[in-house]
């Protein structure tokens, strides 16, 4: 299994949404799937780009929620009330950072594997997560449907679900951080997605430099214009 991509959304209008959805498919078109592992939040659990992974040759393994109300409830109905004689292959990660614990599980089924009517469908999960601090607990449950069999275990899916919100999380703390997505005041129009896709662009030709601090990135190249030329791939005249 190759490297996953990872997309994840957070605090988007509906527009932009759509915005994405339009994109979405081109973006696959450009990727190299085969043999590959596309995560996605609840955004993209869309059956065109489920079957569009499938057909070239990837899995995927995306979070499912009331925007597939169909999917969601049949999959959240198995976990609650599971058929008589049903065991599900699970997984447990406990984490301690100082005073805060947590603990994630997974429950993962092949049961709906014949039922659902969604393209390449293998296993569906249960991911919870709780975590303790000071005395509080919080928690929450996502439900998932991937195109992985059963040879893929409880603990590696687990691991893929981590794996997809470390990469969101580091993705966005950089995009918030470092190139102010927060702070900005464009609002208007299809500017935002623009926005949001350079600041993509920005940190993955970094991070292909091999630049794994993006600030330092930008401070070392953003002052000499021939540095960022050739990040491009340009040969500026001297």
């Amino acid at each position: 299994m190759g490297p996953a991509s990872c997309w994840r959304n957070r605090g988007v209008k509906r527009s932009e949404h759509e915005a994405e959805l339009t994109v979405a498919p081109k973006l696959l078109e450009a990727l190299p799937l085969q043999g590959r592992l596309v995560t996605a939040d609840a955004l993209y659990c869309q059956r065109d780009l489920c079957a569009q992974i499938r057909a070239a040759g990837g899995d995927y393994l995306v979070i499912t929620k009331a925007n597939q109300r169909r999917l969601y409830e049949d999959i959240k109905l198995l976990f609650e009330e599971p058929p008589v004689g049903e065991v599900f292959a699970q997984a447990e990660q406990r984490d301690r950072h100082g005073d805060r614990r947590e603990v994630r599980r997974l429950l993962a089924s092949t049961a709906l594997r014949d039922y659902l009517d969604w393209p390449g469908v293998q296993q569906v999960c249960k991911v919870e997560r709780v975590a303790e601090r000071k005395g509080k607990i919080g928690g929450e449950v996502r439900y998932a449907v991937t195109s992985l069999g059963d040879e893929v275990g409880p603990e590696q899916l687990l691991q893929h679900v981590r794996g997809h919100w470390g990469i969101e999380n580091r993705l966005h703390y950089v995009r918030d951080v470092t190139l102010g997505e927060d702070a900005s005041q464009v609002r208007k129009g299809s500017v935002p997605e623009v926005m949001a896709a350079l600041r993509n662009v920005v940190i993955g030709i970094l991070r292909e430099a091999g630049w794994q601090n993006i600030a330092a990135g930008l401070r070392d190249t953003g002052w000499q214009i021939g540095a960022a030329l050739r990040l491009l791939g340009i040969s500026p005249q001297e």
